[in-house]
């Protein structure tokens, strides 16, 4: 018996994931954790996540799920039953018909993304995203041998992507434009003006699909209405995903539901990656989701509302401290305000504040508050705060960032 040992072969990583690590987001968040255990009583404003708890009633279908035995596996990309409750929810409050070989249903809106470009794009195939972007974006195309195309949204234009921006980034390989309203991380919505020009450049490009995130519809303020691209352009719908899901609107985060509707060949493909990796979604969560989608609905109008009261909070509060500015975002629960106006100042510490990241690392050390730089999303000098947390928690956060502005030389 040979007694030498060896040591074990180092890890070679998939080229596809060779330059990927955990997101800022998580890191920041784990960062903030480990500060928590040293006792320092960190607030953090990054997670996307609402503080709400689930509807009662909706926890109960699942518990109720439980007792009768829906334990098993279901049909591979959702049951009947919750296929005909989206199908029912499309039709009330978007106008928009689909067959139930037209919806999909996932562990989550992220693999519904995940399953239409890993069905769709080959190497080198591209897609558009309007940049501030949400960070998986960029490594789920990656991950599908795809290239994402950021196409830069200006303040001035309120986030929003600008026609001649999309029409010019355009090129014979693009795939998708993806395209998220309200945005995260800017809030930024698209009413149906602001979306025809958009529209009217994909008809253009017969080639080019739409992904059209819609997580965040219910969550849109001040009496605008939320439309999809699919409701405002018949035209498009043969070419376009429309996503969604039970999380934002209905603090089912944990439940990990989302769902998807397309073309049929579209979701057969997307069935496809699927039946290859987790199979169906959980079956107790496809019963919530039922109770969710055909249950009361005025929860998510009650709690619009204190989320809309929040934004009005946190954008004031921002918006009187020197050197901090943001404006005010139409959805979601995130404000993107600017820090241009504290680079190049210095800390008590003596450190220069030189980028969005600095100043948000200055935050988190000297000031136990946990932000995340806009520059993880793809456009600094900016920051981005959640403002799913409660009201006290948001004070002080600003009461925080307020010290640590006046604090700088």
């Amino acid at each position: 018996m040979n007694s030498s040992t060896s040591s074990p072969s180092e890890l070679k990583r998939a080229q596809r994931i060779a330059t990927m690590g955990v997101s800022e987001i998580l890191r920041i968040g784990a960062a903030a954790a480990q500060r928590r255990r040293e006792g320092h009583p960190v607030v953090v404003l990054g997670a996307g996540e609402p503080d709400f708890d689930t509807p009662d009633h909706i926890k109960e279908a699942g518990i109720q799920a439980i007792r009768d035995g829906a334990t098993k596996y279901t049909t591979l990309d959702g049951t009947v039953e919750l296929k005909a409750a989206i199908i029912d929810k499309f039709r009330r409050e978007n106008s928009l018909e689909f067959a139930l070989d037209e919806i999909t249903v996932s562990a989550g809106a992220k693999q519904v993304i995940h399953n239409a470009f890993m069905a769709t794009l080959s190497a080198g195939d591209e897609v558009i995203i309007a940049s501030p972007y949400w960070t998986s974006y960029i490594d789920m195309i990656a991950i599908a041998d795809g290239t994402a195309v950021p196409v830069q949204c200006h303040e001035a234009n309120g986030f929003r992507l600008d026609a001649a921006d999309l029409e010019a980034a355009i090129t014979p390989r693009t795939r998708w434009l993806l395209l998220n309203s309200p945005s995260n991380p800017t809030g930024a919505a698209y009413s149906a003006e602001q979306l025809r020009p958009l529209l009217d450049v994909l008809l253009r490009h017969p080639h080019v699909w739409l992904l059209s995130d819609d997580i965040y519809e219910h969550l849109i303020y001040d009496d605008q209405p939320f439309v999809t691209a699919a409701q405002l352009e018949p035209a498009l719908k043969p070419r376009t995903l429309t996503v969604n899901g039970v999380s934002k609107a209905y603090a089912m985060t944990g439940w990990r539901l989302g769902y998807g509707a397309g073309p049929k060949e579209l979701i057969t493909a997307m069935a496809t990656v699927q039946s290859q990796s987790t199979s169906n979604p959980s079956s107790i969560s496809q019963v919530a989701t039922i109770a969710a989608l055909n249950g009361p609905q005025d929860i998510i109008a009650e709690r619009r509302a204190i989320f809309q009261q929040r934004r009005d909070l946190v954008v004031g509060r921002l918006n009187q401290i020197e050197g901090i500015s943001c404006r005010l975002p139409e959805g979601a629960f995130y404000i993107f305000a600017s820090c241009a106006g504290v680079l190049g100042k210095t800390t008590p510490q003596g450190v220069k504040i030189d980028s969005d990241s600095a100043f948000c690392s200055y935050l988190l050390n000297y000031y136990d508050t946990a932000i995340v730089p806009g520059s993880c999303f793809g456009l600094g000098p900016y920051f981005r705060i959640s403002y799913a947390a409660s009201t006290s928690d948001i004070n002080l956060a600003c009461d925080r960032i307020a010290a640590a502005c006046k604090a700088l030389s």
